[in-house]
């Protein structure tokens, strides 16, 4: 399916409802003496973070304060997500806790979007047990929040907006969380269908930007200053597939490593079938590369690879993975892990604790398998105990937390560029920052450091932090 882009008229339009709403706020704001407040709840991935901040733009745009309470505000846009029934329910809860604020103020609009109302189920749970939702709207329809919004101010109907014209929606203004941090999405939706994963079926299947859109936006980020940018996709290794012509991944990200200035890239997600060695070389090649792989292995069993139709065996991800510390011999390696998947047997749990060993990942977000209503894998036969389960992630999680610990001791000394995210969030008397691998870095200093890098010489390493003191 050859990537579609809405026409320029579709998004002037967007930007027609926008001034119209802009107009009404910005009266209520003369007569009243303050502004309308818009709150935008995020769950889930760095996809649904970039599309918050789409969200936020065009309620900014549309005349809003944005607040970071939802209690005195006019707009409440909750962003969801639906990678595990956990992340619905915590979304649900969230929403529920919401109804005494809309009774408070009548006046109160109430939207959910996301990927978890892309489900019919769910979007059935909003329209009859939680009326006080105004409107809905799928990760496809992000573009129309300012007409879905015009509309019920208009007319006060709910309204519920789930089609799946999965079109890329360019030029929508953008309100980022940080002025140093950046993410920037190169595509979007998934064409894997991995046996366990809802989101193919969420956010439909792949459709990549433009290069010239995402090189001007980066070239931009770093014009304004941004220090580290993100590229986002389910499956960045798969970008420009859908475009019709022969430019990869690679090829865009060695073009954005050409842009002038002081910054990193960093990327997410890889799958492991469409990492190459172009890449590779792209990154050992390219000082403004994070030297950072993110490569989920999700099992170190062919088996279970297979039922979860992964598209690779272990020989297929430790050749890249060789061929990774052959050219980088100092980058990070992260991954995904699922314990516990449907038909699990100790043999293939060893073959995971196995590649850890052989790997030795930098860190690894890992995972209890639980069923998602509508994957493939949630009607499999031999579904693991949870007592199993439990035990096996405990083992995972001992292993995998000697290894880290081991790591992080070859960084002791050493002084490191960390880019300072100002005060720690569980521990606000010290700074906390990210070396270019991702890893945390705690240490003294003033708090107007944020935003800027350092050099941190390394006095201490635990399992997940370092530890240290700025020098000059």
């Amino acid at each position: 399916m050859k990537t579609k882009i809405l026409p320029t008229e579709a998004i002037k339009r967007q930007f027609e409802y926008m001034n119209v709403i802009k107009a009404e706020n910005d009266r209520f704001a003369l007569e009243n003496g303050f502004r309308k407040g818009a709150f935008v709840m995020t769950f889930g991935c760095q996809q649904n973070e970039a599309d918050s901040e789409k969200i936020a733009g065009m309620a900014e745009s549309m005349g809003y304060e944005i607040i970071s309470s939802p209690e005195n505000a006019y707009l409440i846009v909750v962003n969801t997500c639906a990678i595990r029934e956990h992340a619905e329910l915590k979304a649900l809860s969230t929403i529920g806790q919401y109804k005494h604020i809309k009774q408070k103020n009548p006046e109160l609009v109430i939207a959910v979007c996301g990927c978890m109302v892309t489900q019919e189920h769910r979007v059935n749970d909003i329209k009859f047990k939680y009326p006080y939702v105004d409107f809905v709207f799928s990760t496809s329809a992000i573009h129309r929040l300012p007409e879905l919004l015009s509309t019920k101010l208009v007319r006060g109907k709910r309204l519920y907006c789930t089609d799946e014209d999965y079109s890329v929606a360019e030029g929508l203004p953008i309100r980022r969380e940080s002025d140093y941090r950046a993410w920037v999405s190169i595509m979007y939706g998934c064409n894997n269908f991995c046996t366990y994963c809802i989101v193919p079926y969420v956010r439909g299947r792949e459709r990549s930007r433009r290069k010239e859109d995402i090189i001007a936006e980066v070239r931009q980020l770093v014009a304004e200053g941004y220090k580290d940018i993100t590229l986002l996709g389910q499956n960045v290794n798969s970008y420009g597939k859908d475009m019709g012509f022969d430019y990869d991944f690679a090829d865009l990200l060695d073009e954005l490593a050409k842009i002038e200035g002081d910054y990193v890239l960093h990327f997410m997600t890889s799958h492991p079938k469409d990492a190459t060695k172009k890449l590779v070389d792209v990154i050992a090649n390219n000082k403004r590369i994070a030297k950072q792989f993110h490569l989920p292995l999700q099992s170190g069993s062919n088996r279970i690879l297979k039922a979860m139709n992964r598209h690779y065996q272990m020989d297929r991800y430790l050749d890249i993975v060789d061929y990774m510390k052959e050219k980088i011999p100092d980058i990070v390696i992260t991954t995904d892990i699922i314990v516990g998947f449907p038909g699990e047997t100790e043999e293939d749990f060893e073959g995971t604790l196995n590649a850890l060993n052989r790997v030795r990942y930098d860190m690894i977000y890992s995972f209890i398998y639980s069923p998602r209503k509508g994957t493939p894998a949630a009607e499999m036969p031999d579904q693991v105990p949870q007592d199993v389960q439990s035990e096996r992630f405990r083992r995972l999680l001992d292993l995998q937390n000697e290894i880290a610990y081991e790591i992080n001791q070859k960084y002791l000394g050493k002084t490191i560029r960390v880019l300072c995210d100002g005060r720690s969030k569980n521990n606000p008397d010290v700074l906390c920052g990210r070396t270019e691998g991702n890893k945390i870095v705690l240490f003294d200093g003033a708090a107007e450091n944020e935003g800027k890098y350092l050099n941190i010489k390394i006095t201490k390493c635990e399992t997940f932090a370092l530890i240290g003191e700025i020098v000059q």
